[in-house]
């Protein structure tokens, strides 16, 4: 799958871009600021139905414009997809204050969530450290993202359970609590938490090694990383009498403390938390490493490489992890590639690696021009 061309118009600071790409490597050079990883933005938004870095929509809107849409034509192989699907356009538009619509080949979807996972996309960006540094919740949003992407029910699932806490989450704070609503609630939140225990566990198992791997080649083999999954559906404990049991201290509260919404991955390098031992070039090493795993496990569900998208990743990496990094994706597993970098240097040490395909763009208040 690649993504063949994209017609931008009000999104953020671009006001209008019709950007045709090589099936390889594209490029995106120009100073911060300047709309580089915006113009990734988009395409991400694309994929996902939502940006990276703003999850209010209207925020996505150029200032002074009343909307924005974003247009994007793929190309699969054949033996990819469905033969309807060989050439698909997506759409998207939103006005302000209004219902944003997404559309596939003009037909437009009842559901987002119908979406997830036809186009799938690895990014990997400096915000990448909010996995080490912030939350658990940023970490199950990343199991999450990437399970998502291959499996449709499992999405389902998390709805479900999600919409099954923020009732029960409301319930709790209500001056009488309904225990026959509550209870329905939490055999919701059970049955469904035990489905995505399963499904998370089972990617965690196979999903370790890959990135270990991948971590290896980086550091040349100079520390070890663990991931550890944390959850409290690991206990011999019934779940469901578990959220009954924790009724009273979660009215308290006024949230639930029981459940899958608490599961957590703990990052370790050389046996301690990375989040306090790391130094600033292994903490960014290890979430490349996540991101590249990542994609080699959505090879290996999807059957075809997701998009690749690089936004300045070789800051605060010494030259020899620049040097691995650039190598590996080099490597022929990886297809279409986009990379923003504030000069030239990266970028033609993988062009002149990996291919004579490939497209430059400069960029500069977000207007994107096409090296001659």
């Amino acid at each position: 799958m690649f993504l063949q061309s994209v017609s931008i118009l009000n999104y953020k600071n671009i006001e209008e871009a019709n950007l045709v790409f090589s099936p390889q490597i594209n490029c995106f050079i120009g100073n911060n600021g300047m709309g580089k990883t915006n113009l990734l933005d988009a395409i991400y938004y694309l994929s996902f139905c939502k940006s990276h870095l703003h999850s209010i929509d209207n925020q996505n809107i150029r200032h002074d414009a009343d909307f924005f849409m974003l247009n994007g034509k793929y190309v699969f192989a054949e033996a990819d997809v469905e033969a309807d699907l060989a050439a698909t356009e997506i759409s998207c538009g939103l006005k302000r204050r209004q219902r944003k619509q997404f559309r596939c080949n003009k037909k437009e979807y009842d559901k987002l969530s119908d979406h997830i996972g036809l186009l799938p996309l690895v990014l990997i960006s400096p915000a990448d450290v909010a996995l080490i540094a912030e939350g658990s919740n940023e970490r199950r949003k990343f199991v999450d993202g990437v399970i998502s992407q291959y499996d449709k029910p499992y999405l389902n699932k998390l709805l479900a359970y999600n919409n099954a806490l923020s009732q029960r989450n409301s319930l709790l704070k209500a001056e009488i609590m309904d225990n026959s609503l509550l209870e329905i609630l939490e055999m919701q939140m059970a049955d469904n938490g035990n489905y995505i225990f399963e499904k998370r566990n089972f990617f965690l198992e196979n999903f370790a090694p890959v990135f270990q791997e991948f971590y290896n080649k980086i550091s040349a083999e100079t520390e070890q990383v663990t991931l550890k999954y944390q959850s409290q559906y690991n206990s011999t404990d019934n779940i469901l009498e578990k959220m009954r049991t924790a009724r009273e201290r979660d009215k308290i509260l006024g949230f639930s403390t029981v459940g899958i919404h608490k599961d957590d991955l703990e990052f370790l390098l050389n046996s301690f938390p990375i989040k306090t031992f790391g130094s600033q070039g292994q903490c960014k090493t290890f979430v490349i490493a996540l991101k590249l795993a990542q994609f080699a496990f959505l090879i290996q569900t999807n059957g075809f490489a997701p998009l690749l998208l690089l936004d300045d990743i070789f800051d605060k990496l010494d030259g020899k992890r620049v040097e691995r990094i650039v190598e590996i994706v080099s490597e022929k597993m990886f297809g279409q590639i986009f990379i923003t970098d504030t000069n030239r240097k990266h970028l033609d040490e993988i062009l002149r690696k990996k291919t004579d395909n490939f497209q430059i763009f400069y960029v500069e208040h977000g207007v994107a021009a096409a090296e001659a």
